[in-house]
């Protein structure tokens, strides 16, 4: 469960940054090298980098290097661990929406 735990915080705390985002964003086209996906940031390469290196310590890229260019790839595997943390939560709610809309109809027959 620990592990679980630790794996679901470095997958959102990856998702938590804008710039993080628009590169996943990005890579969901396909590959591309650094230096593309720098391209529209205003920032210095080695803070540009900080982001690689959060977003592949994290799992949702891996980077290969071919020749002199590092290209990433998007890991699709871990929209599947956002996904299902998010399918557990929504069942937890709606869970609890319908307990509150069985209170409240039956509340509201009882008040009748």
């Amino acid at each position: 469960m620990a592990q679980y735990q630790q794996e679901l915080n470095g997958v959102f705390q990856a998702l938590a940054d804008p710039t993080r985002r628009a590169v996943l964003g990005r890579l969901g086209q396909g590959p591309a090298s650094i230096s593309e996906l720098a391209g529209p940031f205003d920032m210095a390469l080695p803070s540009f980098m900080k982001h690689i290196r959060q977003l592949e310590a994290s799992g949702w890229i891996r980077t290969e290097k071919a020749g002199r260019v590092r290209m990433c790839v998007i890991e699709k595997q871990r929209f599947e661990v956002a996904e299902s943390w998010l399918a557990e939560q929504r069942a937890i709610w709606e869970g609890r929406t319908d307990r509150l809309e069985t209170f409240v109809t039956a509340s509201e027959e009882s008040n009748q």
